[in-house]
C-alpha cells in the first residue's frame, strides 16, 4: 500500500477539525483575556495620572488664583488632561477647550467612564477647599491599542488556525498511517493463515469422514494415514513459521548477537541437506572462501535462513539439478549467495517475494513464508537483499553482512 487508505484520511481529517475547533476556542478565551488585560492595563495607567493630577491640587487656593489646571499637555506622558472647577456657588470654570461636564458628573469620584460630546472620557474628582475639581483624560488611547490587539488577533487566527489544521492531518496521517498499515497486515496475515490451514484440514478431515463411513482396505487405509501424515506435517511446518514469525514480531532487540563464521554453518546446512538433493539427483555444493567470513548475529537466525535459502533452491531445482552455496568476502562485507538451477524469479515477482503468504509459482510447494521469515532475520541483523539470475540458469538469493570487528 503506497497510499493512504481512505479510511485513515477521513479519520486524520476529523481528528484535524477536533484538533482546530479545540484550538479556536482555546484562542478564543486567551484573545479575549489579552484584550482584557491590555485595556485593564491602559486604563489603570490614566487612573493613576488622574489621581496624580488630583492629588497635586492645592488645598487650599489663595484667593485670585487661577482655576487649577494639572500638567500642561505637551507633557510626553499622555494627552492633554480635561479640568473643570465646580465652585460653592455651582457656577462650573473650565478651559474652552473642554466640553461642557454635565450636573450629574460634577461630583463624580472614583474614576467612571462617560461619554462627552461623542468622546469616551475617562473621569475622577475631588473636593478642593470649597470648590470640587474633576480631571478627565479621553480613552483615545485605549480604544486604538484595543483596536490594534484585536485587529493582530483576527488577522493571526486564520493562520494559526490553518497551520494547526494542516499540521493535524499531516501528524495523524503519520501516526495513523503505520497503525492502519499494521492492521491491515494483521487482517491479510489472519485470513491468508486461515486460507493455508484449511486445505489441510479439509483433506484430514474428508480422510477421515471416508474412513468412519464404511470399512476400507488396508491399502486405502494406509494411503489415507499417508495423506493425513503429509497434510499434518504441512499444518506443523506452517504453525511453525506462524510462531516464529509472531515471536519475531513481538522482539524489540536481536537476541544472543555473536560473532559467527558463517562459512561452517553454510557448509553444516548444506550437510543437512544433502539427503534431500539425493532424492532428487541434485548437484548440491559448496564454497567457502579461506579467509574466512565471520559476522555478528543470532547463530539460530543465521541457520535457519540458511534452511529458508536451500529449501527453497532444492525445491524449484529441476530433478538432475544443481544447487550452489557460496560464502565469500567483498571488501568489507561477506556475501553468502545460493544459486540453483531451476525456472527463476521474474523480475516483475522480485518485489513481492518477501511478502508474507506470496508465492512466486502456482506449483506444489510451501505456504510463502520461508523467504518472508529469511527477509525478516536478514533486515534485523543488517544484511542487503541481492536477487538475480544465476549463472545455473535459475535464482540466485545472495545476502551480504558487515564483517565482524577483527576478522
Amino acid at each position: 500500500m503506497t497510499e493512504a487508505p481512505q479510511e485513515v484520511k477521513g479519520r486524520s481529517i476529523r481528528v484535524a477539525l477536533t484538533a482546530t475547533a479545540l484550538v479556536a476556542a482555546t484562542y478564543l478565551i486567551v484573545a479575549l483575556a489579552v484584550t482584557t488585560i491590555a485595556t485593564a492595563d491602559l486604563t489603570s495607567r490614566i487612573d493613576s495620572r488622574l489621581a496624580d493630577s488630583l492629588r497635586n491640587v492645592p488645598r487650599q487656593p489663595a484667593a485670585g488664583d487661577p482655576p487649577f489646571r494639572g500638567p500642561p499637555g505637551d507633557r510626553p506622558f499622555g494627552p492633554t488632561l480635561l479640568i473643570w472647577t465646580i465652585h460653592s456657588d455651582g457656577s462650573v470654570t473650565a478651559a474652552d477647550a473642554e466640553p461642557t461636564l454635565p450636573a450629574g458628573f460634577q461630583r463624580v469620584g472614583s474614576p467612571t467612564n462617560v461619554t462627552l460630546a461623542g468622546t469616551d472620557l475617562r473621569l475622577a474628582g475631588t473636593a478642593v477647599g470649597t470648590d470640587y475639581v474633576v480631571v478627565g483624560q479621553t480613552l483615545d488611547e485605549v480604544s486604538r491599542a484595543r483596536s490594534t490587539i484585536i485587529l493582530a488577533e483576527i488577522l493571526i487566527a486564520p493562520i494559526l488556525l490553518a497551520v494547526v489544521f494542516l499540521g493535524a492531518v499531516v501528524i495523524g496521517r503519520r501516526v495513523a498511517m503505520p497503525i492502519e498499515l499494521a492492521r491491515q497486515r494483521q487482517l491479510e496475515f489472519t485470513a491468508d493463515a486461515s486460507h493455508e490451514l484449511r486445505t489441510p484440514l479439509s483433506v484430514i478431515e474428508a480422510h477421515t469422514s471416508l474412513a468412519l463411513t464404511q470399512e476400507r482396505t488396508a491399502p486405502w487405509y494406509k494411503s489415507a494415514f499417508q495423506q493425513v501424515d503429509r497434510e499434518s506435517k504441512r499444518m506443523h511446518a506452517l504453525l511453525d513459521n506462524l510462531l516464529w514469525l509472531a515471536r519475531f514480531d513481538a522482539t524489540t532487540s536481536v537476541p544472543n548477537a555473536e560473532p559467527v563464521d558463517l562459512g561452517i554453518l553454510a557448509s553444516q546446512a548444506t550437510d543437512r541437506f544433502a539427503v534431500v538433493a539425493q532424492t532428487r539427483h541434485l548437484r548440491l555444493g559448496v564454497e567457502v572462501d579461506e579467509a574466512g567470513a565471520v559476522i555478528t548475529a543470532p547463530p539460530d537466525w543465521i541457520d535457519r535462513l540458511l534452511g529458508v535459502l536451500l529449501d527453497n533452491a532444492c525445491k524449484y531445482a529441476p530433478d538432475g539439478g544443481s544447487v550452489e552455496v557460496t560464502v565469500s568476502r567483498d571488501g568489507g562485507r561477506v556475501l553468502l549467495a545460493v544459486d540453483d538451477s531451476g525456472p527463476g524469479i521474474p523480475e516483475g515477482e522480485r518485489a513481492r517475494i518477501f511478502d508474507r503468504f506470496h508465492r512466486a509459482t502456482d506449483g506444489p510447494g510451501g505456504a510463502g513464508l520461508g523467504l518472508a521469515i529469511g527477509h525478516a532475520i536478514v533486515r534485523a541483523t543488517g544484511g542487503r537483499w541481492s536477487v538475480e539470475r544465476s549463472p545455473l540458469g535459475g535464482a540466485r538469493m545472495a545476502v551480504s553482512w558487515r564483517t565482524s570487528a577483527g576478522t
